[in-house]
């Protein structure tokens, strides 16, 4: 009888657990859901900003100023969160960054993972996102970002002990990104250029 009550105790905690983790898990995420599905997303939102006009730096009014902000937080979110990953291909980030930039984070992974190393990183979210500057230069217009999010992030070594960072405590995090396009160019994506530590 008492093996009977030592079961549904089991069972019962069993339970709680599952529904604790799933709180938590839909609470903080790994990652946001957007896999795959970005790019697109953030296409349509740059895309409300019209820089087909004449007076390209001048049109960059308030409005304007919010909708490129919606698509800035959603390529910073992707990027931060792919640079988790351990194929080493940034695949879902790629098409929003510079050559420049992919190249140095690839090099960045690599070296990670020639090291036996991995980050964990959990996105909680932005707190803020400011235009710094916005200026024409040539054929491009670049627009300076600065973020500040809460990451929960740590690296650890191949026997998974951290050597850096924390698994359980949120960190602010500041960043002051670069963002550019290509004002001739059909290619509506704005690109990552350079990110300013």
């Amino acid at each position: 009888m008492n093996y009977s009550f030592q079961y549904i105790d089991i069972i019962l905690l069993a339970m709680i657990a599952g529904f604790i983790f799933l709180r938590l898990r839909g609470i903080l995420g790994k990652k946001t859901g957007f896999e795959g599905k970005i790019p697109t997303q953030l296409k349509k939102e740059f895309q409300k900003f019209d820089i087909t006009q004449k007076n390209k730096s001048e049109n960059f009014n308030e409005e304007a100023q919010k909708d490129f902000l919606k698509g800035a937080k959603i390529a910073y979110e992707t990027i931060i969160t792919d640079f988790t990953d351990s194929d080493n291909k940034l695949t879902t980030s790629k098409p929003l960054l510079s050559k420049r930039i992919y190249d140095q984070f690839k090099e960045a992974l690599l070296k990670r993972e020639t090291e036996g190393h991995f980050a964990e990183i959990t996105f909680i979210g932005i707190n803020s996102a400011s235009i710094k500057t916005h200026k024409k230069t040539e054929d491009n217009l670049e627009v300076t970002v600065d973020f500040v999010s809460e990451l929960i992030t740590c690296i650890r070594n191949k026997d998974k002990k951290i050597i850096s960072g924390d698994s359980e405590k949120i960190k602010k995090v500041y960043d002051t990104w670069v963002f550019a396009k290509d004002i001739k160019s059909s290619n509506l994506n704005w690109l990552l250029i350079d990110t300013i530590t």
